[in-house]
C-alpha cells in the first residue's frame, strides 16, 4: 500500500525518529556505515509500500526489518568471501574499503568498540544476529526466531554460542591471562610513547618477531632478532598502535589492529615471566579468520 500527501509526511517524521535506533542496530550487525545505511533505506522503502496503521510498535516492526535485511547482506558477503577465498592478499583488502566518511565511521566504531567489531565479524550471520538483538537491544528471542528461521530455543542457543564466543569464557586461565595481559599493556604503551627503554624492559633480550609477507613491505625480513632492532621497529610502526587493541586471539593475550573496525593485522605473543620471547605478525586475510578472537573484559 502506498502512501500519499499528510500521512506519508507523518510517516516519514516518524521513521527519522527511529532512524539512529535502526542504524545502531544495522552497524552492530554489519560494522560498516556505508551497508548499515542501505539497510536502513531498504527499511524505509518497506515500510512506504506497507499499511501503517496496521503497525502497532513501529520501531519493532522496522527492527524486525532491518534484521532480515542485515541478514541477508551478511549471508551474501560470507559467500562472497568463501568464493574469494584464494584471491589475491591485496584485491582481498581492497575489497574491505568502503565509501563512507572514514571520520563519521572511525568515531562510529569505536563508540562501539573495535575489538567488538572484529570479533562480531567472526560469528555467523545467524549467531551475530541472535546476539545483537538479544544482548544489545533486548529483542526477544520469539521475535528473533522467525527471522533466522528457528525456534525461540534454537535462536536462544545461537545467542548464546555467539556471547561465548564473544566472551571467550570457554579458553581463559584467568591468573595467566592478568600477567599476560600486563605485559602486553606495558609493550603497547612503550609503543604508543616511543620509549625505547620501555621496549627493551619488556623484551627478552633473542626476542624473535616473525610475520608473513602480507605484513611487511616487500623484500624485508620476515623474521628479526634481538631487541633492540625489535624495539626499533616497533617505534617506527608506532603510527599504527594506536589502532591496536588487545583481545583474546586464540585463547591468550594478543593484539588486533583493526582502523575503523576492519581487521588488517594480528600480533600474537609468546610471554615467559614478565618478558616477551616470541612474537607472531600476521595480515594475510585468509590466516586472519582462522584466529579465535574474544574480547578480553576489563
Amino acid at each position: 500500500m502506498n502512501v500519499t500527501g499528510n500521512d506519508a509526511e507523518r510517516l516519514a517524521e516518524r521513521f527519522e525518529v527511529e532512524r539512529p535506533h535502526l542504524r545502531a542496530v544495522a552497524y552492530r550487525m554489519l560494522g560498516t556505515l556505508d551497508e548499515a545505511e542501505d539497510a536502513v533505506q531498504e527499511a524505509w522503502l518497506r515500510l512506504s509500500r506497507s499499511d501503517p496503521s496496521s503497525l502497532e510498535n513501529l520501531r519493532g516492526w522496522l527492527t524486525v526489518v532491518v534484521a532480515r535485511v542485515c541478514l541477508d547482506m551478511l549471508r551474501t558477503r560470507k559467500a562472497r568471501r568463501e568464493s574469494a577465498a584464494d584471491a589475491d592478499i591485496s584485491e582481498q583488502f581492497a575489497g574491505q574499503d568502503t565509501g563512507a566518511d572514514p571520520e563519521a565511521e572511525a568515531s562510529l566504531a569505536e563508540s562501539v568498540g573495535l575489538a567488538l567489531l572484529v570479533v562480531l565479524d567472526m560469528l555467523s550471520p545467524a549467531e551475530r544476529l541472535a546476539y545483537v538483538l538479544h544482548d544489545m537491544f533486548a529483542v526477544s528471542f520469539d521475535e528473533i526466531a522467525p527471522i533466522v528461521g528457528r525456534s525461540p530455543t534454537a535462536a536462544r542457543q545461537l545467542a548464546s554460542r555467539a556471547r561465548r564466543r564473544v566472551q571467550g569464557s570457554e579458553m581463559t586461565n584467568e591468573a595467566d591471562l592478568t600477567r599476560q595481559r600486563e605485559v602486553v599493556e606495558a609493550f603497547l604503551a612503550a609503543a604508543r610513547g616511543g620509549d625505547f627503554e620501555a621496549l627493551l624492559a619488556v623484551l627478552d633480550p633473542e626476542v624473535l618477531v616473525r610475520a608473513d609477507r602480507a605484513a611487511v613491505p616487500r623484500g624485508s625480513a620476515l623474521e628479526v632478532h634481538g631487541a633492540a632492532v625489535v624495539a626499533k621497529q616497533a617505534l617506527t610502526a608506532s603510527r599504527g598502535a594506536r589502532f591496536a587493541q588487545i583481545v583474546l586471539v586464540n585463547g591468550a593475550v594478543g593484539v588486533i589492529v583493526a582502523p575503523r573496525g576492519r581487521l588488517r593485522l594480528v600480533i600474537t605473543f609468546k610471554i615467559t615471566g614478565e618478558k616477551i620471547i616470541e612474537m607472531d605478525v600476521i595480515a594475510d586475510p585468509v590466516r586472519l579468520r582462522q584466529f579465535n578472537l574474544a574480547v578480553l573484559n576489563d
